[in-house]
C-alpha cells in the first residue's frame, strides 16, 4: 500500500538541446505561423525519485499535460510571466493522481538552438517573400499593397521578430509535483518558492535538493480532519484534509468560476448538474 506521503515526484519538463527543436504534432501543423508563434515538443528532462511502486510514472502523459501546448519561445519584448495549472492523471483502474505544475521562461544559452531558430526565420521570410512578393509587371497590385517598396507593416512584423545578433531568445520550462491528493494551493506555493529560489540573485538557505527531498521523504499527508504545517523555501505552507464528515476536497478558489464563467453561466451549469444533465466543457 501507499504510504502517507505528500508528494511522489518531482518533475522537471522543457527543451532537450540533443533532440533541438521537434515540431510538434499534438498542437496541428502551424507552418505558416511565425517561428516564434510555433509550438515544439517538450521532455521530460529529470524526475526524481525515478519511480514509486505505488504510483509508476507514465512518462508521455505527464509531459504532455505539464506542457499541453508544447514549448514556446519569446524574446526580450514578450510577456515572460510564470503560469500555474493543474491535471489529473486517471488510470484504467479509475485511480487518480494529481499534477501541479508552474511554467516560466528562461533564457536559451544553447548557440545550436538560437542558430536553428534563426534558420527557421530566415527559411520562413524566405517562403513569405515567394507567396507576397506581386509580378514585377503587376503595377495595380504593387500600388495597392503597398508592398514593391518593402514598407508593409507585415514585413516590418517579420523580419523584427527575431534576430540572433540583437535578441535574447527566451523557452518555457515547468517543475512540477506529482500528488496523491489535490492539495492545489500548497503545491502551487512550494513551486513558486522553489522559482522564486532559483530566479533570486540571493541564494536560498539551504540547497534546493534539500527543499525538494524534504516535501518528498518528510513531509506526509496530514490525517483526515486535520491540518499540516511544513517549511517551504521561504515561508511556512499550510494544508487541511476533510474529515469524513465533511465535504471531499476541493481545494480550488470558487470565484475563478464566478470570474470565467458569469453568474448566469453558473447557475445554468449547476443546474444541469442537479438535472443530471451531460455537460461537456470545452476550451481552448
Amino acid at each position: 500500500s501507499a504510504p502517507g506521503r505528500f508528494a511522489d515526484y518531482f518533475v522537471i519538463c522543457g527543451l532537450d538541446t540533443e533532440t533541438g527543436l521537434e515540431p510538434d504534432e499534438l498542437s496541428g501543423e502551424n507552418f505558416e505561423q511565425t517561428p516564434l508563434r510555433r509550438t515544439f515538443k517538450s521532455k521530460v528532462l529529470a524526475r526524481y525519485p525515478e519511480n514509486v511502486e505505488w504510483n509508476p510514472f507514465d512518462q508521455d502523459a505527464v509531459g504532455m499535460l505539464c506542457m499541453p501546448k508544447g514549448l514556446a519561445f519569446k524574446t526580450q519584448a514578450d510577456s515572460r510571466e510564470p503560469q500555474f495549472h493543474s491535471f489529473i492523471i486517471t488510470r484504467e483502474d479509475g485511480s487518480r493522481t494529481f499534477g501541479f505544475s508552474l511554467t516560466f521562461f528562461e533564457e536559451v544559452t544553447s548557440k545550436q538552438i538560437c542558430s536553428a531558430m534563426q534558420t527557421l526565420y530566415h527559411m520562413h521570410n524566405a517562403e513569405y517573400d515567394i507567396i507576397h512578393t506581386p509580378p514585377t509587371n503587376d503595377k495595380d497590385s504593387c500600388s495597392s499593397t503597398g508592398d514593391c517598396n518593402g514598407t508593409s507593416v507585415s514585413k516590418l512584423q517579420r523580419f523584427n521578430s527575431y534576430d540572433i545578433s540583437r535578441d535574447t531568445l527566451y523557452v518555457s520550462k515547468c517543475i512540477c509535483l506529482i500528488t496523491p491528493m489535490s492539495f492545489m494551493k500548497a503545491c502551487k506555493k512550494v513551486l513558486e518558492q522553489l522559482h522564486q529560489a532559483v530566479t533570486s540573485p540571493q541564494p536560498p538557505p539551504l540547497p534546493l535538493e534539500s527543499y525538494i527531498y524534504n516535501i518528498l521523504y518528510e513531509v506526509p499527508l496530514p490525517p483526515a480532519g486535520r491540518s499540516l504545517k511544513f517549511s517551504g523555501v521561504y515561508g511556512p505552507i499550510i494544508c487541511q484534509r476533510p474529515s469524513t464528515s465533511e465535504l471531499p476536497l476541493f481545494d480550488f478558489p470558487v470565484k475563478e468560476v464566478f470570474e470565467l464563467l458569469g453568474v448566469e453561466n453558473v447557475v445554468q451549469l449547476f443546474t444541469c448538474a442537479l438535472l443530471e444533465f451531460q455537460i461537456l466543457l470545452y476550451s481552448q
